[in-house]
């Protein structure tokens, strides 16, 4: 059992795992920040400009319950609770309103990102990789004799050589 355990903290402490468990934690909390900034920013508005629009009681009711209708004002979770049937298209264009916030957000930041590394490559030079010097010669595959790098013959046995030969 100990041998498990052993395994088991490996398997947990390595690299990939611990990224993974903080992107996923951040992404959760990410999640979180964005569903609150629709429901609770974006969908205010929205509904002030539609004149008091509730996207949450857009719905189709399939079957109505047993134990009262369903009215135009109730929230699918209301109608839900009554145990009618529906659809909650509702909720749905504001889960993809929520992925919308969060793609584009997502793209912003990695926008950003990636303009920081590029202007820190060029004003600081952070991020260059020094350029690693070619030899001027190379060997030819055929009578290995030593010729000049952009050689596409080999002067010593004729033999035609590929560009990308070294």
């Amino acid at each position: 059992m100990a041998g498990f355990f052993e395994a088991f903290r490996k398997f947990a402490t390595r690299g990939n795992i611990l990224d993974l468990t903080i992107g996923f934690t951040v992404g959760a909390a990410f999640s979180t920040i964005a569903r609150s900034l629709v429901d609770d920013i974006i969908m205010p508005f929205i509904a002030y400009l539609t004149g008091g629009f509730n996207w949450e009681s857009r719905l189709i009711v399939l079957r109505e319950s047993e134990s009262g209708a369903v009215s135009a004002e109730m929230t699918a979770a209301q109608a839900k609770e009554l145990g009618a049937v529906t659809v909650n298209y509702g909720v749905f264009l504001q889960n993809v309103m929520i992925f919308l916030v969060i793609a584009l957000v997502m793209f912003l930041v990695i926008r950003l990102i990636t303009r920081l590394d590029d202007l820190l490559e060029e004003e600081l030079g952070i991020g260059e990789q020094e350029k690693v010097a070619q030899p001027a010669d190379k060997k030819c595959p055929y009578c290995i004799s030593t010729i000049p790098r952009k050689a596409t013959r080999c002067p010593n046995c004729t033999s035609t050589l590929d560009v990308g030969v070294v």
